[in-house]
């Protein structure tokens, strides 16, 4: 007979396939009675990401704030942090802590003044008259880097710390007066019409007690809806122009301090210190194309309608 021999084989269990991404532990059969697939879905993470449907709303992706106008995604860290910064630059004033050798035109009781910056120390100063004019470029309208150029003399005015007030000039040949529209020329008359009104009478008798009533009516005017449908800043010029040396370019304070003569006091500063040695008088100096608002500060500030304007072929 031939000798046994005896051969005995242990079965390993097969290695996981490394790309289909099932380990051991998810094929084992859950203590809770389930199979592997209901233990891999309830081990994985859940993403909680937060979605918005869009149906057409204007500030979907971005938001404007009604009081700075800057554009911001609300609900960013990153932009709500940037937003709060420029808004509270735009409304209060830039922060200001002062340069150490200071051009001061001007200074006023309250210990307010008013500093010149030239373009021989915008490299040295370069960084905080940026942030002003940036602000500025945005109230204005201005495009991004157009508002200055080498020859432009920047007036800041400095209030508790900020920068309120800030006045670009710059060197000009000639401007063009304003023709003033006539509704501009009867406007303190429609103003003091506004006030005047027509009293009618009625009575009420019950017995011997009687009640009187008035009515008071205000006058309209067309002029006024005359002038509001050319729109607010649209102006006329003469032709033939007029020698001029100043050029107002710019001129912005904050919405806080606005209504309190800082305009005024910043002008009042050019004209004395533009040209070195001299004052320069208020039919010497122009301003650009303004706005409304402009066009109301001019007016008050030359103590007339028909004001200087200047355009970029007059420079």
């Amino acid at each position: 007979m031939q000798p046994k021999i005896n051969a005995f084989f242990k079965r390993q269990a097969p290695e996981p396939d490394p790309n289909s991404g099932a380990t051991e532990e998810a094929k084992r059969p859950s203590s809770r009675g389930g199979g592997g697939a209901d233990a891999k879905v309830l081990n994985k993470k859940r993403s909680y990401g937060q979605f918005h449907l869009e149906l057409g709303q204007p500030d979907f992706l971005l938001h404007m704030c009604a009081v700075c106008g800057m554009m911001y995604a609300r609900g960013n860290d990153e932009d709500e942090k940037v937003h709060r910064a420029y808004h509270k630059c735009y409304f209060q004033g830039v922060p200001f802590k002062g340069w150490r050798d200071e051009n001061v035109v001007a200074r006023s009781e309250a210990g307010d003044r008013i500093i010149l910056a030239t373009c021989e120390n915008f490299s040295t100063r370069n960084s905080k008259v940026q942030e002003v004019i940036k602000v500025v470029e945005k109230e204005l309208g201005f495009g991004e880097g157009q508002l200055l150029h080498k020859l432009c003399k920047v007036y800041l005015f400095v209030s508790g710390g900020r920068i309120v007030g800030c006045l670009v000039a710059e060197p000009i040949k000639a401007a063009h007066r304003v023709i003033p529209s006539s509704s501009s020329e009867n406007r303190s008359n429609l103003l003091d019409n506004k006030t005047e009104s027509a009293q009618v009478n009625h009575t009420l008798e019950f017995g011997k007690i009687s009640f009187k009533r008035e009515v008071l009516r205000r006058h309209n005017h067309p002029d006024k809806n005359k002038e509001e449908s050319q729109g607010p800043g649209a102006i006329i010029c003469e032709e033939e122009s007029v020698p001029a040396v100043c050029g107002f370019r710019a001129i912005w304070v904050v919405p806080s301090r606005r209504r309190k003569g800082l305009g005024s006091q910043l002008m009042d500063a050019t004209r004395k210190s533009f040209c070195e040695g001299s004052t320069l008088g208020i039919s010497q100096c122009a301003f650009t194309p303004p706005t409304s608002a402009g066009k109301a500060l001019a007016s008050s500030y030359c103590k007339t309608s028909a004001f200087l304007v200047y355009r970029e072929g007059d420079v």
